[in-house]
């Protein structure tokens, strides 16, 4: 048996996503949630900054390969605007707001408003769909942390 031909009407299905922008991706969601349960806003700021960070990476690690040689290291954000240029207008957004990120992690008290860092938090969360929608990842639904016990206690299923 060979693999079947396909027809007119079909489209070839995306190759796999490598493992490191899997990962990448995986982090991103976590820095999100992460950055979601934050009180301060310096902290929420700059969490939710990082957690765009993997994401793009994620898009360099499925679209791009090691250079070989020594080279001046370039933002991921210029990287991306170049590699992904749909994704431009989001390199720039998100490289706008790295300074203010330092000043955040630096711990400076007027970094960031409670605002400022509230509406990162969406962008990030609106950027990683996009992201996900544009490597044709489908994130995996959240695991539960325990089993779930229906109509009973764990005790009576154990028999």
């Amino acid at each position: 048996m060979g693999a079947r031909p396909l027809m007119a009407d079909q489209l070839p299905l995306p190759p796999a996503l490598p493992a490191a922008a899997v990962t990448l991706l995986e982090q991103a969601h976590r820095g999100l949630s992460e950055a979601t349960g934050c009180t301060d806003a310096r902290q929420r700021y700059a969490t939710a900054h990082l957690g765009a960070l993997r994401a793009a990476a994620a898009v360099l690690a499925a679209r791009t390969r090691p250079e070989g040689g020594r080279r001046r290291p370039r933002s991921a954000w210029v990287l991306l605007g170049q590699i992904a240029p749909e994704l431009g207008e989001w390199a720039t957004f998100f490289a706008a707001g790295a300074a203010k990120r330092a000043a955040a992690e630096a711990g400076l008290s007027h970094a960031v408003t409670d605002r400022e860092a509230d509406d990162l938090v969406r962008d990030v969360g609106a950027f990683l769909i996009v992201v996900e929608n544009h490597l044709g990842a489908v994130p995996e639904p959240p695991r539960p942390t325990r089993p779930r016990v229906v109509g009973g206690t764990a005790s009576e299923f154990r028999r």
